[in-house]
């Protein structure tokens, strides 16, 4: 699940590679309405702060998430290397994620995105805050 008004997002979810032997990723748009991320929602997630990978019933949130997505991810090309590199630590995910968040909702308040805010779905309705 990731913002695909993002651009760091949607760079993110355009070169990173799953092994084969995992199976198939499903990246599913965080602004559109889908039973995920009703799912999501339920689950208490905050999609403005954090992305969130499904693994079966299992849910992975923010550093957790990208964590995840390291170690199931190929070694092939230089991102992927790089990125497997700095995420497979569950400690260095937990202090690398929060400034790359703060980044992208720098990122999304400087292009003039809106948030999603998924915990609060009466917003969608009116007017949404920017980041």
């Amino acid at each position: 699940m990731y913002d695909t008004e993002c651009p760091a997002c949607n760079a993110y979810c355009q070169v990173v590679r799953i092994k084969e032997s995992v199976g198939d990723l499903r990246i599913v748009d965080a602004r559109k309405n889908s039973e995920v991320m009703n799912e999501i929602t339920a689950q208490g997630f905050d999609i403005d702060q954090g992305m969130v990978l499904k693994m079966g019933d299992q849910f992975y949130y923010g550093s957790d998430a990208i964590h995840r997505l390291a170690l199931i991810s190929s070694r092939w090309g230089i991102f992927n290397r790089f990125n497997y590199w700095m995420f497979k630590s569950k400690d260095l995910s937990n202090i690398l994620y929060p400034p790359l968040m703060f980044f992208r909702n720098l990122l999304l308040k400087i292009l003039g995105k809106t948030k999603i805010n998924n915990l609060k779905p009466h917003l969608k309705d009116k007017e949404n805050h920017k980041f």
